[in-house]
C-alpha cells in the first residue's frame, strides 16, 4: 500500500485496545488523519490485550478452532516481525516454537491432541508438523522441566510476544505520528458519522461494541479469563509451554526478566470481579505441577478480562454505508486469538479501506458483511 492512497483521508477510531492502536499506526504511518478515541487511558488498562499472553501459535490453537483462525495465525507470524521492526521502541518477539506437556495419566488425552495435530499438519501444508520428544530430546530443549516429565511435544517455528510492551511501543508510536488521541472520551461511533469529518469511522471497542453487534445476528459476548503473572527466578523455561489436563489445561508463557503469564481460565460470564479461589487454585497447583520452581515464585497480579466473542466464536468486520454518512466499519470477534491474528485482520481492513475490497480477507476466510462497494470480499448484502 503506497503513503498515497491515505494522505488525504481523515479517519476516527473508537476503541483503542489491540486493533485500534495497530490501525491508528498503520494509517497514520500512511499519511491518514486518524482521530483515536477511547473511554479509558493511554495505559490501556481496561483493554482485554494487557490481560493476555500474546502467545502465536496457530498449531497448537488448531486443535480448537476453526481453519480459518489457523490461515489467519499463519499469515500473521511474519507479519509481526514485519510490524515490530517498524516500532521506534523495542518489544520482545520470540519464535522458539511451543512446547505441550502431560502427566502419565493424562497420556489418552495427549495422544488424541497428537492425531490431531498431526491430521491437522497433513492437511495444511504451511503448518510445521509437531515433533513427539523423548525424554533425552526433551532434557535438550526444555531440561528445566526433564526431571518431571518423560515425554513430550514440541511445535517448531511458533512464537509469542509481549503484549505491555506492545501497546506501550504503539503509544509511543501515536505520539510520533501526531494521532490525534482523545482519552477518557466515551464516544457513540454512529455518532462520529453525521459531523461531516471522516472518511470513515471504525469501531474497536472490542465488548463495548456490543450493542452495535447486538442489532445483527452475529451477537458479541463477553468470555470471562483469568490470567496470573508470576516472577519465577528459579524456574527457566525457554518457551510457551502447555499442560493438557482434563479439567484445568494451562498454558505457561516465558516473558523477560523472570515473568510469566500462566493462564486461562475461560467462562461463559461477562463478570468483571477479581480472580475466584478455585481459579487461583487450579492454575497455581497446575503450574506448580510442570515445574517445583514455581514455588517459590512471587504473584505479581491476579487478573480478569473479558474476551469479545461473537456467535460463532470467529473474528468478523461489518460495513455499514447510508448517504450523507460516513462509511462506519466493525472489526470485533477476536476471543482467545487477538494477538495470533492480528496482523491478518490488520492487512484485510487496510486492503478494505484502500481498495473496496480485500483479497486477504477471501484467502483467508474472514467473514466480512457489508454494502455492494465492498462486494469484492466476499460479502453478504
Amino acid at each position: 500500500m503506497t503513503k498515497a492512497a491515505f494522505s488525504q483521508s481523515k479517519i476516527a477510531i473508537v476503541g483503542a485496545g489491540l486493533m485500534g492502536r495497530m490501525l491508528a499506526v498503520a494509517l497514520a504511518q500512511q499519511g491518514a488523519k486518524v482521530d483515536l478515541f477511547d473511554q479509558s487511558g493511554p495505559d490501556a488498562k481496561h483493554a482485554a490485550a494487557r490481560i493476555a499472553a500474546a502467545m502465536l501459535a496457530p498449531l497448537a490453537e488448531s486443535a480448537i478452532t476453526e481453519d480459518a483462525v489457523v490461515r489467519m495465525g499463519i499469515h500473521s507470524l511474519p507479519r509481526w516481525k514485519a510490524i515490530i521492526s517498524k516500532l521506534s521502541s523495542p518489544v520482545f518477539f520470540q519464535q522458539d516454537g511451543t512446547l505441550i506437556l502431560w502427566h502419565r495419566q493424562d497420556s489418552n488425552d495427549a495422544e488424541r491432541f497428537t492425531a490431531h495435530l498431526k491430521k491437522n499438519g497433513l492437511r495444511n501444508h504451511q503448518l510445521a508438523l509437531p515433533q513427539v520428544l523423548d525424554r533425552q530430546a526433551l532434557m535438550q530443549l526444555e531440561p528445566g522441566v526433564a526431571d518431571r516429565f518423560q515425554q513430550g511435544l514440541y511445535l517448531p517455528n511458533e512464537g509469542q510476544l509481549d503484549n505491555r510492551q506492545l501497546l506501550d511501543a504503539l503509544m509511543t508510536e501515536l505520539d510520533l505520528l501526531s494521532v490525534h488521541c482523545h482519552w477518557f472520551s466515551e464516544v457513540n461511533p454512529e455518532s462520529l458519522r453525521d459531523l461531516s469529518l471522516y472518511d470513515q469511522v471504525l469501531d474497536c471497542r472490542g465488548v463495548g461494541a456490543q450493542k452495535a453487534w447486538n442489532q445483527s445476528s452475529n451477537t458479541l459476548r463477553g468470555v470471562r479469563g483469568e490470567v496470573l503473572r508470576l516472577y519465577a527466578p528459579e524456574v527457566k523455561l525457554r518457551r510457551p509451554t502447555r499442560l493438557i489436563h482434563p479439567r484445568y489445561p494451562i498454558y505457561i508463557a516465558p516473558k523477560e526478566n523472570d515473568v510469566y503469564v500462566v493462564g486461562a481460565t475461560e467462562i461463559e460470564s461477562d463478570d468483571l470481579s477479581e480472580m475466584s479461589v478455585r481459579s487461583a487454585m487450579e492454575l497455581l497447583s497446575a503450574v506448580y505441577t510442570v515445574h517445583s520452581g514455581f514455588a517459590e515464585a512471587r504473584i505479581l497480579e491476579m487478573s480478569t478480562q473479558c474476551r469479545p466473542t461473537l456467535q460463532d466464536n470467529l473474528p468478523a468486520v461489518q460495513i455499514h454505508q447510508d448517504k450523507g454518512r460516513s462509511d462506519l466499519i466493525l472489526i470485533n470477534g477476536l476471543y482467545r486469538h487477538g494477538f495470533m491474528i492480528a496482523p491478518a485482520i490488520l492487512d484485510c481492513v487496510l486492503e478494505i479501506l484502500e481498495s473496496g475490497a480485500s483479497p486477504t480477507a477471501q484467502e483467508l476466510g474472514l467473514n466480512i458483511t457489508g454494502a455492494e462497494k465492498y462486494s469484492g470480499v466476499d460479502v453478504c448484502v
